[in-house]
């Protein structure tokens, strides 16, 4: 959903027949080494090529393991990953991002890690993603890169303005985006439409979609409109940019943010790179990031993102331990540390956030506002509830719907989701 894949579905299609084994069906001889199977979801382009050469490393510091390594397109590996675990048998390991875990881990198809070679080094991980990988009770994922949201901002054009501060709140941010306009021409701000990046202004206000506690779909509460107002009284006024409903907007909302065409965005650390690919950025220091802005009970805040290293339950035994070892070789300190200087991508370990990785202002900033990022929910079927919001903010900021209609819309699509919860 966030994320620019460059592989083709054609390629990927191809890519999955020929390698969703499990192990049961690797090619392994009765004297060789073992191969086990990983399915990657990074960017193709920008993440996979630092992946391929730790695959290489890991392979000539361990003789008796082969990695068969496939970048599948992050907007299909969900499904994939569940039809092959269902019928024929799924990869040894899966890069799964943190909302899949536990809804694959409620099927049965990870494997429980707890005390393990793959979390060897539990203590060393931020606890939050620690939680973020469990379910009932267990650990079924081992954090492998973090993110969250960020307001990130165009220094140079907030100084032109004399805005010398990133806006706090949503009420500064508007009055800044009008004095960004005023003063340079461009529009101070461009929001999303998606349901992931709306979901700060549901934390401004102390509420979610549900609240897992009670048991409660809260989407449609007085709470939640009070945010989804907030969130689409933000493409209506001077310098605030209009919403963009096409297919294409996140390109266009990123194109225009890397090359000084709008002075700020909420966006997460997966485009560092390309932010500093644009021409507004050739200077990184001039990438300003701070917190997402606060709502009205003063509560800033955005959701953590990223993706574990899980192992697939239906492989044999010898997959399984090569696998542990492979997970715990990809997310050791030095392994993330080199991730991140390569990637721009946020270490998951504290002692990964080394002078050099925190050299880079993007990381350096990212991690700052790590602070505020709210762990998911221990509830398997949370990702899937941004689906038919997602349509309904679609349909509200285009003016195809009231917040009202929109939001009691969500609510009911989401009741099927979680029959078990109240309105």
């Amino acid at each position: 959903m966030r994320r620019g894949i460059a592989a083709t579905a054609l390629v990927a299609s191809i890519a999955l027949t020929a390698t969703a084994c499990g192990g049961s069906d690797s090619g392994d001889s009765a004297d060789g080494p073992v191969t086990i199977t990983w399915w990657d979801t990074s960017n193709a382009t920008n993440e996979a090529p630092t992946y391929k050469a730790l695959v290489k490393e890991f392979e000539a510091a361990n003789k008796n393991i082969k990695v068969k390594y496939v970048n599948v397109p992050f907007d299909q590996a969900q499904n994939k990953f569940d039809t092959a675990a269902g019928a024929t048998g799924a990869p040894d390991i899966l890069r799964s991002e943190v909302g899949w875990t536990p809804a694959f881990a409620k099927k049965g198809f990870f494997l429980p890690l707890d005390g393990t070679e793959a979390l060897k080094d539990q203590d060393k991980f931020q606890p939050s993603l620690i939680k973020q990988a469990q379910y009932d009770g267990k650990t079924y994922g081992v954090p492998f890169v973090t993110d969250t949201l960020a307001l990130v901002y165009n220094k140079e054009l907030f100084e032109k303005a004399g805005v010398k501060e990133a806006p706090k709140s949503w009420d500064d941010l508007k009055k800044a985006a009008a004095t960004i306009k005023d003063k340079t021409g461009v529009d101070g701000y461009w929001g999303s439409t998606q349901a992931y990046y709306a979901q700060s202004f549901l934390y401004g206000e102390g509420t979610d979609t549900v609240d897992v506690a009670q048991k409660k779909i809260t989407v449609n509460s007085a709470e939640a409109k009070k945010a989804y107002g907030t969130w689409l009284d933000l493409f209506d006024g001077k310098g605030l940019h209009k919403a963009d409903t096409t297919a294409d907007a996140y390109a266009h909302i990123q194109d225009a943010f890397v090359n000084g065409k709008v002075a700020s965005i909420i966006q997460g650390p997966w485009e560092i790179t390309n932010f500093y690919k644009g021409s507004a950025f050739k200077d990184k220091a001039n990438l300003g990031i701070a917190t997402v802005p606060a709502g009205s009970t003063g509560k800033a805040g955005a959701p953590t993102g990223g993706h574990n290293l899980s192992v697939y339950a239906g492989s044999d035994k010898a997959h399984q331990e090569a696998s542990l070892k492979f997970i715990n070789f990809m997310t050791s300190a030095k392994s993330q540390e080199t991730i991140a200087l390569k990637n721009s991508t946020l270490p998951t370990r504290d002692d990964a956030y080394t002078a050099e990785v925190k050299a880079d202002p993007g990381i350096a900033g990212y991690q700052t506002v790590l602070a505020a990022a709210q762990p998911r929910p221990e509830l398997p079927e949370y990702s899937s509830l941004w689906g038919p919001l997602e349509t309904e903010l679609l349909a509200i900021a285009g003016g195809k719907e009231s917040l009202d209609k929109g939001l009691g819309n969500a609510e009911t699509a989401i009741a099927k989701l979680v029959p078990d919860y109240s309105k």
